[in-house]
């Protein structure tokens, strides 16, 4: 099984993600903020991670940056998710270090397919 760490502070939004992302056969780890989404990638040790972008404690942003600059989690792809969908933010997010970048509301069709391209580029082999 495919590892995915969801980290999203939003109850509604992660029950539903989680639970769609379960049917489709991941294991999925759930964080609430950024200082828990650091901890988890370390001991959890995800094949990639879906990181909402506005987050108590620490934001997504400098969460990204802070698993980038540390080498036992910079080659986890992360995907960022933002409910921001203004020109220049998919920039933003990949200046922050994330591999790529989705708007919520998440559309699952397409964002499975931003998985599946992360995982193939890191060599993880994804099979529903």
């Amino acid at each position: 099984m495919v590892r995915v760490l969801l980290v999203e502070d939003n109850e509604l939004n992660r029950d539903m993600l989680s639970r769609r992302l379960l049917r489709r056969g991941f294991e999925v780890v759930m964080a609430l903020d950024g200082a828990q989404a650091l901890a988890l990638a370390v001991s959890a040790e995800p094949a990639l991670i879906l990181m909402d972008m506005s987050l108590p404690v620490i934001d997504g942003w400098e969460a990204t940056r802070r698993l980038k600059a540390e080498a036992a989690t910079a080659s986890i792809p992360v995907i960022g998710l933002t409910a921001h969908a203004m020109a220049g933010d998919r920039e933003a997010c990949l200046q922050a270090g994330c591999d790529d970048y989705d708007t919520k509301p998440v559309d699952l069709a397409r964002l499975l397919g931003k998985i599946e391209a992360q995982l193939t580029r890191v060599g993880r082999v994804f099979e529903p």
